[in-house]
């Protein structure tokens, strides 16, 4: 992604207005920060009493709280968004995730395909070398003895993980 793409213009006002929302959620959260150290300093004298200014101070914090919170959360909710518009927006990446998976399965199937191969050259191979034990013999009788075990390919080809 080191090229940049050109954005229609809805999507280019809409990344806009994302970047907006962050700078205005970060600002709200410095700003009510440094009024809640504010308010946090000890004043001398004032023209209303200890309780009374300590009663609004404590107000003040709380609902400066509130607002840090509030844009906590609105920072929270643009993440949401913006990882929504990554993954409904961000078509080269999506083709290039398919692709390798479309890659990968193939290997697996060119490999299945050359153990098959394989199994059915082995097979045709018995199977004549049985037809012509069967036939050469003078009495026709089944031959006995012949078993047939699990074939390999089956044990390292993992249809279930595809």
């Amino acid at each position: 992604m080191s090229q940049q793409r050109v954005l229609p213009q809805s999507k280019e006002t809409l990344l806009q207005s994302y970047n907006k929302r962050l700078k205005d959620d970060i600002k709200s959260i410095m700003d009510n920060f440094t009024e809640i150290i504010k308010t946090a300093k000890i004043e001398d004298e004032t023209q209303v009493s200890r309780a009374t200014q300590s009663e609004q101070d404590n107000y003040e914090m709380h609902v400066r709280a509130a607002n840090i919170v509030r844009a906590g959360e609105s920072l929270m909710k643009l993440v949401s968004d913006l990882k929504q518009f990554l993954i409904l927006n961000d078509f080269p990446s999506v083709n290039e995730a398919i692709n390798q998976r479309n890659q990968q399965l193939r290997s697996v199937q060119e490999e299945c395909d050359k153990k098959l191969i394989s199994l059915r050259d082995e097979i045709s191979i018995d199977l004549y070398e049985l037809e012509e034990e069967y036939y050469s013999s003078s009495t026709g009788s089944m031959i006995v003895g012949v078993f047939f075990s699990k074939p390999k390919f089956l044990e390292s080809c993992d249809f279930m993980s595809i």
